[in-house]
């Protein structure tokens, strides 16, 4: 039987009010330094995963002592990131959905790079949704429907050199088979008319970008 929802925290801003987010049954990760947020706020990660490069020894033991397992790699002789590291395994498990929490923060290559990791999940039927506390991110290839989550914004980005068939009901600006290019600005701010919409598209991925200031 597959887990529900993996939560993996990384090392970027987090807001410790998404920790309300987390539920028994989930499945906990936490990569490099967000295991120490976890370990710091009472809550133990199912698996902390890195190379722990962030923390000092004092921290990397803390960790450890509250912690369901520790996985430690080398700093150096390592290909992917500590997030994809741990965004990997979560894949493994076959969740429904996989929620990244501090993927987003400073390092503008770091952040897109978590960002275009979601195509991974999409590739094996997972919703992966990237949380902060001003942002709620998610990549579609198809169909789904946007709750308001008290966002005010909603921004269509493509992710794909195009997107076609791009068709909204309950926008404030419906669009009906567009289709939306990269460097393109159309499906910037715009806003839900209720408490949800429905977004579909026949074909590229979108990147869903639900937003406040």
């Amino acid at each position: 039987m597959s887990t529900k929802r993996v939560f993996i925290f990384a090392g970027g801003n987090i807001d410790e009010h998404l920790l309300e987010e987390i539920c028994e049954e989930d499945f906990i990760i936490g990569a490099d330094r967000g295991a120490l947020f976890l370990v710091e706020h009472n809550i133990e990660p199912n698996l902390a995963i890195g190379d722990f490069d962030s923390v000092t020894e004092q921290e990397l033991q803390k960790i450890k002592a509250h912690s369901i397992e520790m996985m430690a790699c080398d700093a150096i002789n390592k290909d992917l990131t500590d997030t994809e590291l741990a965004y990997e395994l979560a894949v493994e498990k076959q969740p429904k959905e996989i929620i990244l929490v501090g993927a987003t923060g400073t390092r503008l290559d770091q952040t897109f790079a978590n960002i275009q990791m979601m195509s991974k999940g999409l590739q094996h039927q997972i919703k992966t949704y990237i949380i902060d506390k001003n942002n709620y991110i998610t990549l579609i290839g198809s169909s789904c429907t946007v709750e308001a989550r008290g966002f005010s914004y909603v921004s269509l980005l493509p992710l794909t050199p195009q997107v076609t068939g791009i068709t909204l009901e309950g926008f404030m600006y419906p669009l009906n088979q567009a289709t939306l290019k990269m460097g393109h600005s159309l499906g910037v701010s715009n806003k839900l008319i209720g408490q949800s919409g429905t977004v579909h598209i026949d074909s590229g991925l979108l990147l869903i970008i639900q937003s406040k200031d």
